[in-house]
């Protein structure tokens, strides 16, 4: 995949992108803890000792950019290659090359190399032949051999923000109007290509130029030209890489979080971006339980109800299903003793030495089973009050495991906490804040 102001297929112009493409860091918007005086990028620029480079990050924001930049200032030729094109005997001849004259190398979609191209750019890095850096849209931590991870400098590039977009599409006017074409275009549009855009400035540019393109002189930016560029235009989402789990991970924080605005725009990200709903309710249903928990039984039951609905219910009409369990986890009161239970529980089971059953809980429906001692077993339901004080678990003491999450709100929870100590006598053990 190309990258910021990457130079598409010349047919007799440079694209706007293109043209815009800033020679040094100083030039770069955004980014500002990459480009800052000082930064460790700015530091290996001016000791002259790059070595290996990782840019992390969307498309659009610059990597391909930045490579650039830092050629340019580190005074060598900039060689590009691509993981998809480019094999093993273009590595290896580059690698040739940079024995003889200073060469920066950059693979973008470096996370697409086969092992042996990762090997020979392993020898590279390792040797110092030349400087390296790679583009990345995966997480390099995931998508990287942890060898060239451990070898590389990682630098995470953020989105811009719609403040540096707007930067970018003013930046694209000016231009136009240095080549003659004066583009009229009012302050809430230049914000609205800026927000439409995602953080990616190439998008941008893009945009910018189709709405001035094949007019003479001057044009005035319409809203009903903006419209139409951005007809059917879905807001980029990748749903195999990084930003497919931020924005599900935002989902979920924001069902957690009890906060409805927020839960209906990141599933609304989600839908709009052609997320399988399926997916999206199964998330809703694991939440029902890690988030809402004994809170409110009923958000599994809303949750599970979705998922069954989802299945004979597609888009659009699932997405009010999805809303319906998802604003449901969002508005119930929250407890997460469900989570911290059997969490706890299961890191006993896996370092403590299992806990023999005791007789009188020992199956006894065979004949036989009372000479074994498998006797001693009180049935609650024979006790008027439906319980009786008996050993269930040895060595496991009231609260080792399950703590209430209960508040002040009357949940399920709260309500069993009630019943049980004033049946019992025994203080409900609760989670210490």
């Amino acid at each position: 995949m190309s990258d910021l102001f990457d130079t598409g297929p010349r047919l007799g112009r440079t694209p706007l992108a293109a043209a815009l493409r800033p020679e040094t860091l100083d030039d770069i918007i955004g980014q500002p803890k990459l480009v800052k005086p000082g930064s460790i990028l700015r530091r290996r620029i001016a000791a002259n000792a790059l070595g290996s480079l990782i840019l992390y990050g969307p498309p659009g924001i610059g990597k391909t950019t930045i490579a650039r930049a830092v050629g340019n200032m580190l005074g060598k030729e900039f060689r590009p290659l691509h993981a998809t094109r480019d094999g093993v005997k273009e590595l290896r001849k580059i690698a040739d090359e940079a024995r003889i004259r200073p060469l920066l190398i950059f693979v973008d979609e470096v996370h697409r190399f086969s092992a042996t191209q990762a090997d020979d750019l392993l020898s590279i890095c390792e040797e110092g032949t030349a400087d390296f850096v790679g583009a990345t849209t995966g997480n390099p931590y995931h998508a990287l051999p942890p060898a060239l991870v451990s070898r590389s400098t990682i630098l995470k590039l953020e989105p811009l923000s719609i403040e540096e977009m707007e930067k970018v599409v003013q930046r694209g006017v000016d231009h136009l109007a240095a080549q003659g074409i004066k583009v009229s275009l009012r302050p809430e549009q230049r914000r609205l290509i800026a927000g439409r855009s995602g953080g990616d400035a190439r998008r941008a540019l893009t945009t910018l130029e189709s709405l001035a393109v094949g007019h003479d002189g001057a044009v005035t930016i319409s809203d009903e030209m903006i419209a139409e560029a951005y007809e059917a235009a879905a807001i980029n989402h990748d749903r195999s890489g990084d930003q497919h789990y931020d924005v599900v991970s935002a989902f979920v924080k924001s069902m957690r979080g009890s906060d409805p605005d927020a839960t209906l725009y990141w599933l609304a990200r989600l839908i709009h971006g052609g997320e399988d709903p399926r997916y999206i309710a199964r998330r809703i249903m694991i939440h029902a339980s890690e988030d809402v928990g004994l809170a409110d039984n009923t958000a599994l039951q809303t949750a599970v109800a979705a998922a069954q609905a989802v299945e004979k219910i597609g888009y659009p009409e699932c997405q009010l299903i999805l809303a319906h369990a998802a604003l449901h986890v969002a508005r119930a009161p929250k407890s997460g003793s469900v989570t911290r239970g059997i969490g706890a529980a299961l890191g006993h089971v896996t370092s403590a030495p299992p806990a023999a059953v005791p007789l009188y809980l020992r199956d006894a429906h065979y004949k036989g089973a009372e000479s074994l001692g498998h006797v001693g077993y009180k049935f609650p339901h024979d006790d008027p009050r439906g319980w009786v004080e008996q050993e269930y678990a040895p060595g496991v003491a009231q609260g080792a495991f399950y703590q209430s999450d209960a508040r002040d709100a009357a949940t399920f929870e709260k309500r069993a906490d009630a019943f049980w100590e004033a049946l019992t006598g025994h203080p409900q053990p609760r989670r210490r804040f």
